[in-house]
């Protein structure tokens, strides 16, 4: 990125033993056009994973990385199309990673406030958890207007510094 900062925001707040982090973003799409976009097989490809999820609550979502993560397999705790969309980022034995996807309409409906909500355990991961998600949703907005991105790398990089930063003085002890 030639050394260039990105804007790269988020909250963390604990939450008991865990870390809650919210990650927002405003889009110039319909709260229907990005719905489609979290839960249609052939969109989710484009910006997140291959994969499956069904809409309804105790659905299954069923998410493949192949060789760049673990494979999520998990059931939907809650799913009121077009605005709330919750389930685990987790598969398995593997401890319970929720994540809600909120979906708020603004401008008479033609654009979106994007709200993702995550709570982890609270561990070295969250940095990386929080870079990945960040990086995810640069992909998303790429893929809402038509345009295919790789893992954006050097975001991550940068967003992981940021997360890092946030954590240590949102998090201490």
């Amino acid at each position: 990125m030639n050394g260039e900062e990105l804007a790269i925001e988020g909250d963390l707040a604990l939450q008991g033993d865990r870390v809650e982090i919210q990650l927002e973003r405003q889009i110039e799409h319909s709260p229907v056009r990005v719905w489609e976009m979290l839960t249609d097989s052939v969109h989710l490809a484009r910006w997140l994973a291959p994969g499956v999820i069904e809409q309804r609550a105790g659905g299954r979502v069923q998410l493949e990385f192949g060789n760049s993560g673990t494979p999520i397999d998990c059931h939907i705790r809650a799913c009121e199309p077009p605005r709330l969309l919750a389930y685990s980022w987790s598969s398995g034995d593997d401890p319970e990673r929720p994540l809600t996807w909120k979906l708020d309409p603004l401008e008479s409906g033609e654009a979106t406030r994007l709200r993702l909500t995550l709570s982890l355990p609270n561990d070295d991961l969250v940095p990386i958890a929080c870079a990945g998600w960040d990086a995810h949703l640069e992909m998303l907005m790429a893929a809402l207007e038509g345009i295919s991105i790789h893992f954006p790398a050097d975001r991550f990089r940068q967003a992981r510094a940021v997360f890092s930063e946030l954590a240590k003085e949102k998090l201490a002890a």
